[in-house]
């Protein structure tokens, strides 16, 4: 959402939250400070807190965070104009300030909610957090999981075991299981190590059949995965990211909205671009990298995006095609979400480069 710049005509207040207690400033139309204090992280609270100090609140700021989402529909369900600012357009401008205190943030968001200059962010919906906690947790647990295989890869390799086996795969784990029966001084090792591997595999399994039901009853999704490369986490954290389609005034927008379009550093005669930016959202942005893997070296159907990556790889090398592949991604699903349809591959067919 662009940045607002009309400078409010009543009292604004800034909120710096945090898990126990929160920084309240409340500004008048004309910038003197009217309240400064602090309450409850609560809406219900800080409700109380400004009734009778911000007479004609035209505007309640407080920054993204862990717990913004909830304390900003608290607070607009008890008609309180609450906006939520980006927290890094927000930490550039507070940055200013020689003294960092809490009281000095929330005197600071005030300070931006009434001029105008901050960025207004999305807050998610209650269904959309749902799914976002869903994938969150899936990745966190195929984490883990991975992070034990390595592990016993690591005892196996240090013991001298499996010099010509396969270390990867059910064949490996079978084997363990095996050399841990067999092996009773490395049995206190590797049994404790399977038995979570094996809560981990399972409870991924539970996740990832939740997400796929909710994939298969969400139309957008669906279309989605018509995309060669796009499956069901990369479709439902693409939409849960972006939520609403029309925020973005160009399709070319979603590519910058992922952070994976390169840094420009321009100044005089100096003009040259870097890494890209990593900004937005990390989750969908690492799924959208995996579909262009996916779609470079997996997907045997040739359509002119795979023709046009495997070019690129061939001139830049295959980590960068697959970030521009990503980007391109990226823009393609906004563009089937805004104006319908599967994606065509007759339309869109392309000979092998």
């Amino acid at each position: 959402m662009p940045a607002t710049t009309t400078t409010a005509t009543g009292t604004c207040v800034g909120l710096d939250v945090s898990l126990a207690a929160t920084s309240v400033c409340v500004l008048g139309a004309d910038g003197a400070v009217l309240f400064e204090g602090k309450a409850r992280s609560t809406a219900e609270a800080i409700a109380a807190c400004l009734a009778g100090r911000a007479p004609g609140v035209v505007r309640v700021g407080l920054e993204t965070g862990p717990t913004s989402a909830w304390l900003w529909r608290g607070l607009v369900a008890l008609g309180l104009p609450a906006v939520c600012l980006e927290a890094r357009h927000a930490r550039a401008a507070l940055s200013a300030r020689t003294h960092k205190t809490d009281r000095n943030d929330a005197r600071g968001l005030a300070e931006l909610v009434r001029v105008g200059w901050y960025r207004e962010a999305r807050v998610r919906g209650v269904d959309d957090q749902v799914v976002r906690a869903l994938l969150l947790a899936r990745r966190k647990l195929v984490d883990a999981r991975r992070d034990i295989e390595n592990q016993t890869r690591g005892i196996a390799r240090a013991c001298g075991l499996f010099a010509d086996a396969p270390a990867a795969g059910r064949r490996f784990l079978a084997r363990l299981h095996q050399v841990a029966a067999e092996q009773p001084e490395l049995a206190a090792v590797l049994r404790p190590l399977l038995a979570a591997h094996a809560a981990l595999a399972e409870q991924v399994r539970v996740l990832t059949a939740r997400i796929l039901a909710t994939a298969r009853g969400d139309a957008v999704v669906a279309r989605m995965m018509t995309v060669p490369g796009i499956g069901a986490m990369t479709a439902l954290a693409y939409r849960t990211a972006v939520g609403d389609p029309t925020r973005f005034r160009s399709s070319a927008d979603a590519g910058a909205f992922f952070g994976l379009v390169p840094r420009v550093h321009q100044s005089g005669e100096i003009d040259r671009a870097g890494r890209i930016t990593k900004a937005g959202d990390a989750l969908t942005r690492s799924y959208l990298f995996e579909a262009a893997g996916v779609l470079l070296t997996r997907v045997p159907r040739w359509c002119a995006l795979k023709a046009w990556g495997t070019r690129l790889a061939k001139r830049v090398g295959l980590k960068r095609a697959k970030v521009a592949v990503a980007r391109k991604l990226a823009v393609l699903l906004h563009a089937l979400w805004r104006g319908g349809g599967d994606f065509d591959w007759a339309r869109r067919a392309a000979a092998p480069a």
